[in-house]
């Protein structure tokens, strides 16, 4: 049983270390949003672009964004009028 008391603090010394690098990105509807940024920087975009009704949001790492999506659509960038 001590043994498993080592992996779990190894496992959580690793996944805290992987959130302060900068290989998370932001996806939505539109795309990429932003890469290169810790999960805390992720969460922050993310927050921020509900909140001007962007959809679609999650959270990925660099590499997934990468194969997931086409060219990076800059977050500054305002959403398209929806046509009626």
């Amino acid at each position: 049983m001590r043994n498993a008391g080592v992996l779990a603090r190894s496992f959580l010394k690793t996944t805290v270390s992987e959130l302060i690098e900068k290989k998370w990105a932001v996806l939505s509807e539109r795309g990429r949003e932003a890469a290169e940024l810790t999960h805390e920087e992720a969460r922050r975009l993310v927050h921020k672009l509900a909140g001007e009704g962007r959809h679609g949001l999650c959270i990925v790492s660099n590499e997934a964004a990468h194969r997931l999506s086409g060219p990076a659509v800059p977050a500054d960038v305002p959403n398209l009028p929806i046509r009626a």
